[in-house]
């Protein structure tokens, strides 16, 4: 017979879990109902202290949004709307767009901007350069009496000063590149003036259409108006004009007569000086000057062509 002090004690636990009722999954389902009754109650509460005319904005801000964004508050439906415009353009159609593409958009515009507002001072300052050389002429007597000869425009390219033959006042001897000597003190006066601006400054010369008679052999007035500017460069920096401020000497002969109805008229032969503006500089450093713009009236200006001999030729003995 065995002993029954030595059998083993079994020990048997058994782990109930709660029933399904007993979970915790319909609190959150209350806590969404109390939130949306106070919600509710908290809407009726607005809807009863607002007064009506706010009542009719609010109404009207969601029948027509559109009206309420483009327009503001202030005018759609009372006066006393709370609704306040502005914002973004909801009539938009276009997505998302990126960052870069508005920023790119932003900066042309600034630089176009910028742009047009340096030469607007530009102008501005060549327009005073202008006044400063018809006052200096007005007050010099020496100067006055060629006040004919002398022409004062604004162009497309800068400021273009202008100095014309007379019949019976020629501003070079005939034939020749030898300045007159009235014409030298027009020059060196003109020189002291166009060291008051930054602008580079061009030169042309022009005859009529009369043949060159004599001198060496394949001289024409091809040379001859490029002698003759270049004599008025020299007498420009005499004056006191900074040579480097001279970026083109040009020789047109009679190819762009100032009285296209009569070639042979002394006001062709003229010294074209023009005072560079910026944009004009830059197509000549750029282009060396190949690509013209055609004036107002489909004339190109005489500054803008570029046949002739670049100045330098030594003048004619």
């Amino acid at each position: 017979m065995s002993d029954d002090s030595a059998r083993p004690i079994v020990v048997k636990r058994i782990k109930k879990g709660g029933a399904a009722a007993h979970g915790g999954a319909w609190k959150i389902a209350y806590a969404d109902f109390v939130t949306a009754m106070m919600a509710f109650f908290l809407l009726m509460w607005l809807l009863g202290s607002t007064a009506q005319g706010d009542l009719e904005g609010i109404a009207d801000h969601f029948q027509n949004p559109l009206k309420v964004g483009n327009s503001g508050g202030s005018g759609v439906g009372d006066a006393s709307s709370i609704i306040k415009g502005g914002g973004q353009d909801l009539t938009r159609s276009a997505g998302q767009v990126k960052r870069g593409d508005i920023e790119a958009k932003d900066r042309t515009i600034s630089i176009k901007a910028r742009q047009q507002e340096f030469e607007r001072k530009e102008r501005e300052r060549l327009e005073v350069l202008k006044r400063q050389i018809e006052n200096m002429i007005d007050a010099n007597p020496k100067l006055a009496q060629f006040k004919n000869q002398l022409l004062l425009d604004i162009t497309t390219e800068g400021l273009r000063i202008q100095i014309v033959d007379e019949q019976n006042r020629p501003m070079f001897d005939l034939s020749s590149a030898e300045l007159k000597s009235y014409t030298r003190e027009i020059l060196r006066a003109i020189g002291r003036s166009l060291n008051g601006v930054e602008n580079k400054i061009s030169l042309a010369g022009h005859t009529d259409a009369a043949q060159f008679v004599g001198g060496e052999a394949g001289f024409s007035n091809w040379e001859l108006s490029a002698n003759r500017a270049n004599a008025s460069r020299r007498e420009l920096v005499v004056g006191g004009m900074d040579d480097n401020k001279v970026i083109r000497v040009v020789g047109l002969a009679s190819s762009v007569p100032f009285d296209r109805n009569d070639p042979l008229n002394p006001v062709n032969r003229r010294i074209s000086i023009v005072v560079l503006n910026k944009k004009t500089e830059l197509s000549i450093l750029q282009q060396e000057g190949q690509d013209s713009e055609v004036e107002e009236g489909g004339a190109l200006a005489p500054e803008q062509l570029t046949p002739g001999v670049l100045g330098g030729l030594p003048p004619k003995r």
